[in-house]
């Protein structure tokens, strides 16, 4: 592989409840061919520990990486087929490596998304603290007018945090809150899941089936 021509999504992964969404978006840009580098916040882990019951480690992260896009969202091992060769144009860097490649402008990058995006990590952002590389790279990624996509995975919203999100608005990201929608005719969480992955890689370009497009025919769902 000629490393010189490859430009990866970074996928930051933030600390909300969320990660099966985080694993459908991992999946759909792998499916599609595309290189990824992959972030994850240390309260992510804790996250993906509790919802999952697998840890994630820097040492061990490919072999975890796999096991948490083979889990399905309803929890269960094994749902999806996902080897080694699958990862292999998968980058990790760690949260806390703030010299890595993502944490300059210069780094090939066609942007950045963000799923989940906890609360937490919207003010980090729209604030500019930087204060690991999930959130420097997403500043980077603002700075370079890259496309950048925030997954926005908490409700009820308090006034500050839609402050947070206009700001981030504002600036040139695509505000995407996890909203799953029910017209594509859901009949499993993982579809619900698959929606919201789906509107992710739509609002970055990248081709994909997880869901069945509105065609305009009511009644549509209920037949799927």
């Amino acid at each position: 592989m000629d490393t010189s021509l490859r430009k990866p999504w970074i996928v930051g992964v933030s600390g909300a409840s969320g990660t099966p969404y985080a694993a459908a978006v991992l999946r759909g840009l792998l499916s599609a061919g595309e290189a990824v580098d992959l972030v994850v916040s240390r309260a992510a882990r804790l996250t993906l520990l509790d919802e999952t019951g697998h840890a994630f480690r820097d040492a061990h992260w490919r072999e975890d990486l796999r096991i948490w896009l083979a889990r399905g969202a309803d929890g269960k091992e094994g749902q999806f087929d996902v080897s080694d060769a699958d990862l292999a144009d998968v980058r990790f860097w760690a949260a806390g490596d703030l010299a890595a490649g993502p944490s300059s402008g210069s780094y090939p990058v066609k942007g950045m998304l963000i799923v989940p995006a906890s609360t937490a990590c919207v003010a980090g952002v729209a604030l500019g603290l930087s204060k690991d590389l999930l959130q420097r790279a997403a500043s980077v990624t603002l700075k370079e007018r890259r496309t950048l996509v925030v997954a926005v995975r908490e409700t009820p919203l308090n006034g500050q945090t839609l402050k947070h999100l206009v700001t981030l608005d504002e600036a040139g990201a695509v505000v995407l809150p996890a909203s799953p929608a029910f017209y594509a005719g859901a009949r499993h969480i993982q579809d619900l899941v698959d929606f919201v992955a789906g509107r992710v890689l739509d609002a970055a370009a990248v081709p994909h089936q997880l869901y069945r497009r509105w065609e305009g025919e009511l009644g549509s769902a209920a037949s799927a």
